[in-house]
């Protein structure tokens, strides 16, 4: 029996199996999606915002912070990491504009966001902290809709969903889907406590349970991913509000989403090297999470080993075959040539992108996203088909970047 089927089959089974999995989990919770707990008790709520050459962008996100409109907010510290741009003079202007904010400038750069995240924590007195990037806008009545959760005392943090601000190129409008499907899962994970991220543009924790972990991990360049693993390993649940949310600028360009995304897949990989001894412990974590997040991590590799694979048999075979008819005298192109058999692989592969493709349709008219417009009516199935195909080729270079040693948060 050949190899090559059971794994194609391998793929395609756990491809339409989480599909369904999500689909499953979406009609069982439908009614419930955008219900939020509302709380009487007055939580206080201390903002830490990393920034680093945030000068264009780090005014607008403190205004934001502001305008949430929380009764409550203890404080706004904003840790400038050495920024070599205008970031700490845009900050200063707003000092006397806004009584409760505190800038505090490292005197040397700590080299990532995890590290600026632990200082502004030493000075954060509040009970909760809402930790947001220097580049992201949070919505108003964000933190008056997210404290509720954590009348459930084991609630360490939570999240919301993150949109893309900037959609006005090609590319950031593909970003924009990818990230309202993102935002969609996370949330269906809620309901099986297997959240394994609160995201930097904004998470809001209990500061109890942030001081039981010991902060963010300085070594992991994702360190929301860490956090959020290191919560779940220590019984703290997370969970996500999907009636607000958090926008973000996007990268606008090819180069850059390549390396964020490489970040990405490097933070993931220091995380499933960390908690490898807690696969099949701890809960969730190592019972879901960890493996969960391995089959997404490597599921599009082995995608890409299986095109590459056919694509270089099929090459040395026609190779084959062009020297075999010239020696013989035969023709090396007939007519037979262009029959194609279909196949239950060939099926399979349509049904799983119809899947897809449903899927996202599904989870663009939940959140009522308007990107069904005539003119981005195609944007869908290139998400589907090209988008999603770089990511095999990022996570190639990143186990590269890995292996080398390659680590670096800029």
């Amino acid at each position: 029996m050949q190899v090559l089927p059971i794994v194609y089959l391998g793929y395609m089974f756990i491809s339409l199996y989480l599909l369904s999995f999500f689909l499953i989990l979406y009609i069982k919770n439908r009614k419930v999606l955008f219900d939020y707990p509302k709380t009487p008790k007055k939580y206080t709520v201390s903002f830490v915002v990393p920034a680093y050459n945030e000068g264009k962008s780090i005014k607008e996100t403190i205004r934001h912070i502001f305008d949430i409109g929380y009764p409550y907010l203890s404080e706004v510290i904003v840790v400038n990491d050495c920024s070599t741009d205008n970031t700490k003079e845009e900050a200063e202007s707003l000092l006397r504009e806004y009584p409760k904010l505190k800038l505090i400038n490292n005197p040397k750069n700590l080299g990532n966001a995890a590290r600026s995240q632990n200082v502004g924590l030493k000075y954060a007195k509040a009970e909760l902290i809402a930790v947001v990037d220097g580049d992201s806008f949070p919505a108003k009545e964000s933190i008056n809709k997210m404290v509720g959760y954590f009348d459930d005392e084991k609630v360490g943090a939570v999240t919301c969903p993150v949109l893309v601000r900037n959609r006005n190129l090609f590319w950031e409008k593909i970003q924009a889907i990818e990230y309202i499907a993102i935002c969609f899962g996370r949330k269906l994970l809620e309901y099986v406590d297997a959240i394994y991220v609160t995201p930097g543009p904004l998470a809001l924790y209990r500061k109890t349970a942030l001081d039981e972990i010991g902060g963010f991990d300085e070594n992991n360049i994702t360190q929301d991913i860490e956090a959020t693993w290191h919560l779940s390993a220590n019984g703290w649940k997370r969970k996500m509000c999907l009636s607000t949310h958090v926008s973000s600028n996007a990268p606008s360009k090819f180069k850059p989403w390549f390396v964020q995304r490489r970040r990405w897949n490097i933070g993931g990989l220091q995380c499933i090297y960390k908690y490898r001894k807690d696969i099949g412990r701890k809960g969730m974590l190592g019972m879901f999470i960890i493996p969960f997040f391995i089959i997404n991590t490597f599921l599009g590799l082995l995608g890409l080993s299986i095109f590459f694979y056919l694509l270089t048999r099929r090459i040395i075979s026609n190779f084959l075959l062009a020297k075999y008819s010239i020696v013989t005298h035969t023709p090396v192109i007939t007519l037979e040539t262009f029959y194609i058999t279909p196949s239950i692989l060939n099926y399979l592969g349509i049904v799983l992108f119809l899947f897809g493709l449903i899927y996202i349709l599904l989870i663009l008219s939940v959140l009522k996203e308007r990107l069904l417009k005539k003119e981005n009516l195609l944007n869908i199935p290139f998400y589907l088909i090209i988008y999603l195909m770089v990511y095999p080729f990022i996570m190639v270079n990143s186990l590269w970047h890995v292996i080398t040693g390659k680590r670096i948060w800029r």
